[in-house]
């Protein structure tokens, strides 16, 4: 019987083409759609979650730094009483000081507490100073202020005093809204505690902080203790569960996330106050609001499947046949073989179809084989340009200069040459390839210059002239660097004693001048007249071969300025025999070359 079932089912599609690819096409356009449903809802909850632990704990970071500072700022508060010299000097009275002494100091330490009350801010409700030696409490706040003789450690300073504290932050006992801030004093050579200085504070300076941490009112954003639980909760509708507590008061780090079964929590240090900011996200909030999204791609989803299977069935309908059709024609064609294919010889639109995409395919495979082989001349030609664009040697030496200058200069003179060097290869690789600004291939001549002046300060001088308003005109990349590479590795180099090198720019009528010269070596006549049949060949046959070796050459940077500006431009080279060797560059003063 099952056997009769799947049969019955599976015939329709065995016996016709086109059902098979109603079912396919349905199959491909609906299961992409229903994953992608699928895994749109779990990446709305997972980004939904990222996004709140993300944000959460950069918006705990900057309120727990805001916070702290808060904190720090009624530390600086306590600090100016404890290195009061009013209070210094009352400290420093004996027992048998005459009263009126007495009087007066006490009278300075009451003014420097009364101007320390009012210069607080409305934050601070009264400032209290107890010194345990002398049993005397200060007190001045909105309600009262005086001085009075206690035998006992008065009531908040418990804490402090029993347990050797250094400091306390306790809730006022009778207004859950206020806490006192207490900071023991201590005496320098044994550090007993003589006093300490409280603040009474309202928690109502950190509502705003916590406010905006708990904007959407659908979180819980609070000042806790070092184990986690709740010292000051303005929202109490959102309590963390005893799990959370239980992981907060085993954690020991300043900031991090805690997860539970029904809560995300995020808390951080509020340093110095040795308390702790506390947020609780219900696990519900990032549930609804991922429910929410997936509720609108589920009903995109199934629209999207309802849609897909119509257009599937409708095109693989109509498409069934010419497909048919048109695939037994294309059996055999290839783009990239030669191949002698056999048409069917069909006189309908398939059969024209037929001959026209033969046709095509044959002049796609010509361009394709065309095209392969230009590209492949201008990469090896880009290729062998990029490649010997940087002489090895050079930069060898760069190297080895600048890790011998890490060790016996400043580090401002190194990073000057690294810099230069970085400059170079930036130029090189990122320049257009055609026409640039002279003043750029200048620039680029200045970092090459730096580096050498490094390398031979004690025996190379080097001056650049160039006059106004010729920056702008544009001439081939990297032209110039390799004639003054030239001039090193065949001139000066092989030269004693000191080295000179002069760059000139000027213009004559429409014509800009460029003037190389040395005092190196030079060259025999044999050699001058060799280059210089080179240079001449190029104006007149259009020489573009590349010149061998292991940078650019003279003679590829005279053909590159004759290419682009044509014959009546290029470059002169005159020199002899220890009277070193002067090279003319000449391009037209044109400002609207090409930069590609």
């Amino acid at each position: 019987m099952f056997t009769d079932f799947y049969r019955k089912l599976t015939d329709p599609f065995k016996r016709s083409i086109r059902n098979k690819l109603i079912l396919t096409m349905t199959l491909l356009a609906v299961l992409p759609v229903i994953a992608m449903t699928a895994m749109a809802a779990e990446n709305a909850r997972s980004s939904m979650e990222e996004e709140i632990m993300q944000t959460n704990r950069a918006n705990m970071n900057w309120a727990s730094v805001y916070l702290g500072e808060q904190f720090a700022r009624m530390n600086n508060i306590i600090y100016s009483i404890q290195i009061s010299d009013e209070l210094h000097q009352y400290l420093a009275l004996n027992m048998e000081a005459p009263a009126a002494s007495r009087f007066d100091e006490q009278k300075a330490v009451f003014n420097m507490l009364n101007s320390v009350y009012y210069s607080a801010g409305n934050y601070v409700f009264g400032v209290e100073l107890y010194l345990k030696e002398l049993d005397t409490l200060f007190t001045f706040n909105s309600m009262e202020s005086r001085i009075r003789t206690v035998n006992d450690v008065p009531a908040g300073y418990h804490e402090l005093f029993d347990q050797h504290k250094d400091f306390t932050i306790i809730n006022d006992s009778n207004d859950s809204e206020k806490f006192h801030m207490t900071r023991s004093m201590n005496r320098f050579e044994d550090q007993a505690q003589i006093g300490a200085i409280s603040l009474e504070i309202k928690w109502a300076e950190f509502d705003q902080t916590l406010e905006l941490l708990d904007s959407r009112g659908e979180y819980s954003a609070y000042i806790a203790d070092g184990t986690g639980h709740p010292v000051y909760q303005p929202n109490k509708e959102i309590q963390p569960s005893a799990e959370a507590l239980e992981k907060l008061a085993q954690t020991n780090n300043n900031s991090g996330f805690i997860r539970t079964a029904k809560e995300y929590v995020f808390y951080h240090s509020i340093d110095p106050s040795g308390l702790r900011l506390i947020k609780v996200v219900p696990d519900h909030v990032i549930n609804e609001s991922a429910l929410a999204t997936m509720k609108y791609g589920l009903v995109v989803g199934g629209l999207a499947t309802l849609i897909s299977i119509g257009l599937a069935a409708f095109l693989a309908w109509q498409t069934s046949k010419p497909i048919v059709r048109l695939a037994n024609s294309m059996k055999g064609i290839q783009l990239i073989k030669d191949k002698e294919l056999v048409r069917s010889g069909r006189v309908d639109e398939i059969g024209l179809l037929e001959k026209n995409l033969h046709g095509m395919a044959s002049r796609i495979r010509e361009h394709i084989r065309e095209n392969y082989h230009m590209n492949l001349e201008k990469r090896t030609a880009e290729l062998k340009a990029l490649q010997s664009q940087i002489h090895p040697h050079f930069l060898q030496n760069t190297l080895q200069m600048i890790g011998g200058m890490v060790y016996s200069q400043k580090p401002a003179d190194s990073y000057r040459v690294i810099r230069a060097l970085s400059e170079m290869f930036r130029y090189i690789v990122r320049a257009p390839d055609g026409l640039v600004p002279l003043q750029a291939e200048l620039d680029q001549l200045e970092h090459y210059m730096l580096i050498q002046k490094q390398r031979f300060a004690s025996r190379l001088e080097y001056t650049l002239d160039v006059d106004e308003g010729l920056g702008n005109c544009y001439i081939p990349k990297l032209s110039l660097q390799p004639i003054v590479e030239n001039a090193f590795v065949h001139g000066l180099e092989k030269k004693q004693g000191e080295w000179r090198l002069e760059i000139e720019v000027t213009r004559e009528d429409e014509q800009v001048i460029i003037c190389i010269r040395d005092n190196g070596v030079g060259m025999d006549a044999g050699t001058l007249a060799e280059i210089q049949s080179r240079l001449s060949r190029l104006s007149r046959q259009g020489d573009r071969v590349w010149n061998s070796g292991t940078s650019i050459g003279l003679i590829n940077a005279a053909s590159r300025i004759v290419m682009h500006f044509g014959p009546a431009y290029g470059m002169k080279m005159e020199s002899g025999e220890g009277q070193g060797t002067r090279v003319t560059v000449v391009i037209p003063c044109d400002t609207g070359g090409e930069t590609g």
